[in-house]
Formats: structure tokens, sequence, C-alpha cells
């Protein structure tokens, strides 16, 4: 428990952030991108394009193999085949999209309280530790944690989110400086209440994780994770974590394929078609996927 203070501090960095980029699109009517293209000198803002693009894949192949691993454990399919099929949810995308920004938030949004009922199912099984996770806000850093404390930072304080809730606050721009001052306000409390669900799902993941690891047997990948949840706590604890694994891909995917539109277009004004795009992006993170599956096999390749 003793990195809970990792989460805690990161979330609030985010929430500024991330409230300060969405009140910036509502008062310049441009995101991030967009500002960014035009503030600073042409060879800046193309170094910040390539950073932003290849930070969006990395975080892609993430979701890839979360998605994989999620279908795996809930059926039983294949790595392999669950990476390949991770590439039919642009046609999942293209739907949502269809249907305007409202209701891809409100699929997000969804998504995230099935996550956040399944780590509450969870953590409800494991029994924490109520003293040790109070103890683990204080601030520490035990020994070969470093690594461990970036990962956590990187995972909470993810730039293409900035560059995404800069460009979705745009559908409520108004050229009433009262409105858009009134947006501005509730910009602040979208990102308070956002990344506040997304700090509890976090923590829980890292609740739940010393709950029921620390101590008792080392947990080289997800696999391994899942397995042992299903030898302590029964089978559907095992299921309920699937279920998480799989909610959480589906839903970091969405907003990593809104983020590289928006970084493409504002970047370098290159208007590509959505299912474009998304193939583009998701070629990129199945691609190395499926190449380290087929030569290291399933075990060590997602270890």
């Amino acid at each position: 428990y003793s990195l809970l203070w990792v989460l805690l501090l990161s979330n609030m960095i985010a929430i500024v952030l991330q409230s300060l980029s969405a009140q910036m699109g509502l008062v310049m009517k441009k995101d991030l991108a967009q500002q960014c293209a035009n503030f600073y000198p042409s060879y800046v803002s193309v170094i910040l394009w390539i950073l932003a693009e290849v930070a969006i894949a990395a975080t892609d192949l993430a979701e890839v193999l979360g998605t994989a691993i999620g279908l795996k454990l809930l059926f039983r399919l294949p790595l392999i085949y669950g990476v390949l099929l991770t590439a039919f949810d642009t046609l999942l995308f293209l739907l949502l999209q269809r249907l305007g920004h409202r209701i891809i938030e409100v699929v997000i949004f969804s998504l995230m309280a099935l996550i956040s009922a399944c780590f509450i199912v969870e953590m409800v099984i494991s029994k924490p530790d109520v003293k040790g996770i109070v103890r683990g806000l204080v601030p520490t850093i035990p020994t070969g944690s470093l690594t461990v404390i970036t990962g956590i930072l990187g995972a909470t304080i993810m730039p293409h989110n900035l560059y995404l809730h800069s460009g979705l606050i745009l559908t409520r721009a108004s050229q009433d400086p009262v409105l858009t001052k009134r947006y501005c306000r509730f910009a602040i409390i979208d990102a308070f209440l956002s990344l506040n669900l997304a700090l509890f799902v976090n923590g829980a993941i890292l609740i739940v994780s010393a709950a029921s690891f620390f101590g008792k047997k080392k947990i080289d990948a997800i696999e391994d994770a899942h397995e042992m949840m299903g030898t302590l706590f029964g089978r559907a604890a095992s299921i309920v974590f699937g279920i998480a694994l799989l909610a959480s891909g589906l839903s970091s995917t969405i907003c990593g394929t809104l983020a590289g539109q928006m970084v493409m277009e504002g970047f370098v004004d290159l208007k590509v078609r959505p299912w474009i795009r998304r193939l583009i992006t998701r070629g990129i993170a199945i691609l190395p996927a499926v190449i380290v599956l087929a030569i290291f096999g399933e075990k060590n390749g997602t270890a």
C-alpha cells in the first residue's frame, strides 16, 4: 500500500492540468494541438506532434494487449487471436462517433462505472488492511520502487488526455463571455469528478493487488494475477477481474482514438477519415504485439 500517496499526488496534478487545458479550449476556441501548432516554431510543433503520436501508439499497444488478455481470461481465446480481434473495435468506434460526442462520453462513463463496480467487489472479497491503506497515504519511497512510481505517474498524467479534453470541450464553446465563464467552472468540476473516479479505480487496483498478492507469490504476468485471484477467492473473483480488464481496454481505446484524431488534425491540419486513422493507429499497435507473441509466446510476451 506504500505508493498510494503517488496516486493521490499525480491525480491532483492531473486535475489541474486537465481543467486548464479544457478552459483554454473554451476561451481560445482551439484545442491544445492547434494552440501548439500556432504558438511554437514549426520544428518544435513537429517534434511535439511526433512525441504525441508515439505516446498514443505506445498506449494503444497496452490497450491491445489488455483487451486481448481480458478476452483470453473470460473466453479462453488465444492471445494472438484476441490481438487480431481488437482490430474490429474500429467498427464500434465508428458507430459511436456517428452518434455524437455525448454518446461517446456516456459510453466511457458507463465503462468506468463498470470497472469501478468490479473493483468494489474485488476489494470486498480481498479484505484489505485499512491501517495499511491509511499509512500508504504518507509519502515514502521504498527501495526499488522508483520505476513503479514513474509508471504510476505516466498512467495518471497522460499527455494525450490533455489534447483530448481540450478538443472535446469545443462542442460547448460559446461567444458569450458569461456562458464561457460558466462552462469554465463546469470544466473544473468535470475534471475533478472524472479524475477522482479514475483515482478510485487506480487506487482499487493497487489496494486489491497489495491485499491479494503481497508476500504470497511473485506475479510475473496478468494471467498469474487472474489465476491467483481464482485460487484465493474463488471463480467469481477471477471473472470480475477479467470483466474489469476488458472494460478498461475498451474505454481506453476510445479515448486513444479520439486523441489521435485531434493531435493529427491540430498539429499538421491533416484530416483523415476516422476509420483510416483508427486502422493506422491500431495497426501500429497490433503489429509489434503479434510479433512479440509469435516470437516469445503468450507467457513471456505479456510478462
